[in-house]
């Protein structure tokens, strides 16, 4: 497998910053993925006179291992890297990652962080099974590999899905990233170093919650990382005010987004790297970020009986409590669910919600979208270029997606177009789905599908259930906010797409982040 010249040019940049010798170990049978895997892995080996290419046998050809080099001993070589599939698309960061960190090259990571990793003890063998074209994976993959180059009673296995097909139907994998540890389920769906590490370390979460509690209080607390609570962070902390964001998951819901083309003055992009650039630009300001947090109550000044009875408390999930002048809510939204028997039995097991991340896990099987509007139509067309048929369900009586995108799907011959459907079950055989029941909405019949995936794209639902009681909510649940982004709650102020304002884009998302955040400050100014 030959790299593209971009590619390669990049690559041969990268391997400069190698400060030790690493061997490649290819463990290779006679397929066509083997040869590819020889060729690529020759290619890489010729571009660093620090490289070595080496042949070892491993139950999994085609494979190969990232070790430390000769100028090692035995124990320090043990770097317990590897890759089951050749590592391109989006896994290819995760290659450039792994061979730059066992070469020696300092990793983007705190000290206190990689003692941390350090001093575990016991013994970890994770396997990670992934897809290509899923976006989520890598940031699993390359969290694994830096603790496995960290410490070597770690080790980690990135495995192709698409290629170790026989592993994927034995083990019942039906969702990518799915986490492997010892043998056992240790998690599904993308994962940062600092969700996986609490996992495996016992005292993590009381420690940090600990440390999270002696916060001094701020001036605003932006509560959410996507696109609105990065936009109103960087607002607060321009203004010079001491300025927090505390994240479920920083970039939320735009993480699981792939393409985006409506985003002014940026052609194309996708989530993932938006949400690079989010963070960066946050990064460069004065600003706490407190990631993997969540949210569980809000506390008004004047409820709390103490010396912060002026301030507005926020509890969190770890048991921490962080206090603030004013607070910015802009906690998104996330996926609608059908609601129906069967589907939260058969989730990762058939019923999915990331076309990009789970699809070539279905390659040539029958699947089906359900929904009709611009994400429904995207995941049709995006699934129909591997699987076997696409059934689209709309419960409506005509598609609600842009013109353009259902010309397109019209065009495909392996879809079928299905409205006025309303699906009622997800049917299994008690380990995984086999199909979908839907009523004839013009005639009243139930029908069945018999189908190996189904595909949830039916809109989203705000993340404000943590709220109820607390302030206004529309009966929707979205946050009432006024022409300020101001709350019914004194200093509490809201953006995106948790609040009651139309149109959930990305770009009104930022600007009602900023927005709110001007808001804040005119608010804390006339205190």
């Amino acid at each position: 497998m030959a790299l593209e010249t971009g590619i390669k040019t990049q690559l041969q940049t990268y391997l400069q910053m190698l400060r030790e010798p690493i061997v490649l170990a290819a463990s290779l049978d006679e397929t066509p993925a083997a040869q590819e895997m020889r060729e690529l892995l020759e290619e890489i080996a010729s571009m660093s006179d620090k490289i070595t290419l080496t042949m070892e046998d491993d139950a999994r050809k085609p494979s190969f291992a990232v070790k430390r080099g000769a100028n090692h001993t035995e124990a320090h070589k043990a770097v317990g890297v590897r890759f089951a599939g050749i590592p391109m698309g989006h896994e290819f960061t995760s290659l450039v990652l792994a061979l730059l960190h066992t070469g020696g090259h300092p990793m983007k990571l705190e000290a206190e962080k990689i003692a941390q990793i350090a001093a575990l003890e016991g013994s970890f063998h994770f396997e990670t099974y992934i897809s290509l074209t899923c976006h989520n994976c890598p940031d699993v993959v390359q969290a694994m590999n830096m603790m496995a180059v960290i410490n070597p009673n770690i080790t980690h296995v990135m495995i192709d899905g698409a290629l170790y097909q026989d592993e994927v139907k034995s083990r019942e994998i039906m969702s990518v990233p799915t986490v492997y540890l010892n043998g056992e389920v240790f998690g599904a769906g993308r994962m940062e170093l600092d969700e996986i590490l609490p996992k495996i370390d016992v005292g993590a979460v009381a420690r940090e919650a600990k440390k999270l509690d002696a916060q001094a209080p701020y001036d605003v607390l932006v509560v959410g990382g996507g696109p609105a609570g990065a936009s109103a962070a960087v607002y607060a902390a321009r203004k010079g005010i001491r300025t927090g964001i505390v994240a479920d998951r920083f970039g939320g819901q735009v993480m699981d987004t792939l393409g985006i083309e409506n985003f002014i003055s940026v052609k194309e992009t996708e989530g993932p790297k938006l949400v690079m650039a989010l963070e960066e630009h946050v990064k460069s300001y004065d600003v706490d970020i407190m990631n993997l947090q969540r949210a569980v109550a809000l506390t008004e000044p004047g409820k709390h009986g103490n010396k912060n009875d002026d301030l507005i408390e926020l509890k969190l999930e770890s048991g921490a409590t962080l206090r603030s002048k004013s607070v910015i809510l802009a906690t998104g939204a996330r996926w609608r669910e059908l609601n129906v028997p069967g589907e939260k039995e058969y989730r990762g097991k058939g019923v999915a919600y990331c076309p990009h991340c789970d699809g070539p896990l279905f390659k040539g099987k029958p699947v089906a979208v359900v929904g009709g509007g611009n994400s429904g139509v995207e995941a049709a067309i995006d699934l129909a270029n591997f699987v076997g048929h696409v059934t689209l369900l709309q419960f409506d009586t005509e598609l609600k997606a842009d013109a353009v995108l259902q010309k397109k799907l019209r065009t495909l011959s392996n879809v079928t177009i299905i409205t006025s459907a309303q699906t009622t079950e997800v049917t299994g055989d008690g380990n995984k789905m086999n199909g979908l029941t839907y009523t004839d909405r013009v005639t009243g019949e139930s029908k069945h599908l018999a189908l190996d995936g189904v595909f949830v794209q039916i809109g989203l639902v705000p993340n404000s259930d943590w709220l109820k009681g607390t302030l206004n909510l529309s009966k929707y649940g979205e946050i009432e906010v006024n022409h300020h982004n101001a709350t019914s709650l004194p200093g509490v102020f809201a953006a995106g797409d948790v609040t009651t304002t139309p149109y959930k884009q990305i770009i009104i998302a930022m600007g009602e982040g900023a927005k709110a955040s001007l808001g804040a400050f005119d608010y804390l100014i006339r205190q």
